[in-house]
């Protein structure tokens, strides 16, 4: 009798938000699906470049439909259970070329976004980490119906601390292990075990009504 093997834990999207090839960003996404991958989860990377789009324009939606970089999102989102975001810091806020992508993102029907649980994690060379980056990048996420994780982990000072794609120092290491392994749990314990319904509602007063735009109701 052959013995059939368990499925893996989870299903996991990790994304650096940086289109160069050696972001710290790009090293610190690679160690966070390496970490997630020895807790078990089947991990799925992805670029930036897999997902390129126009500047959203409302009449390049109407003439073409929506563009096939956030198809192709939305199908990675909906084809994993959660996500993890590796985000550069711009101008202390989120890069804009991924800002854009969201954009376009929100335009689908179900919001490929809403009751995914996601981590954002963030590196740079500065005192902060990208820390900033994260606290904007969130706030579409979460109104997108996002379940973003409390703790976001931003590793400063890369240039230093990011070495050959491992974090030199023990203590920041387990740090960030431990926010991805804590994460892995939360997300997976919510795929198994669902406690309620939920519906994405983008304005309060607003009713759960499939007739109308920007409004998704989801069962989780």
């Amino acid at each position: 009798m052959i013995e059939s093997r368990p499925e893996p834990k989870l299903k996991v999207l990790v994304l650096a938000a940086s289109l160069r090839e050696d972001s710290v960003n790009r090293r610190l996404a690679g160690l966070a699906g390496r970490v997630a991958s020895q807790n078990g989860a089947t991990v799925d990377f992805a670029s930036m470049r897999d997902f390129d789009v126009p500047s959203y324009d409302g009449d390049l939606e109407e003439a073409q439909d929506i563009p096939k970089g956030a198809q192709e999102l939305r199908r990675r989102l909906t084809e994993n259970d959660a996500f993890i975001i590796a985000s550069p810091e711009y101008n202390g806020s989120m890069p804009g070329m991924f800002k854009n992508l969201i954009d376009w993102a929100s335009r689908f029907r179900p919001q490929p976004f809403d009751g995914r649980h996601g981590l954002l994690i963030s590196a740079s060379p500065s005192m902060g980490g990208g820390n900033g980056g994260l606290w904007a990048l969130r706030v579409p996420l979460e109104h997108l119906g996002a379940r973003i994780y409390p703790d976001m982990f931003s590793l400063a000072q890369s240039h230093k601390t990011l070495v050959e794609g491992e974090i030199a120092n023990d203590a920041l290491r387990a740090r960030f292990e431990q926010n991805v392994q804590s994460f892995l749990s939360l997300a997976e314990a919510a795929k198994h075990y669902p406690c309620m319904k939920r519906a994405w509602v983008e304005f309060l007063g607003q009713t759960p009504d499939l007739g109308a735009d920007r409004v998704d109701p989801v069962a989780s």
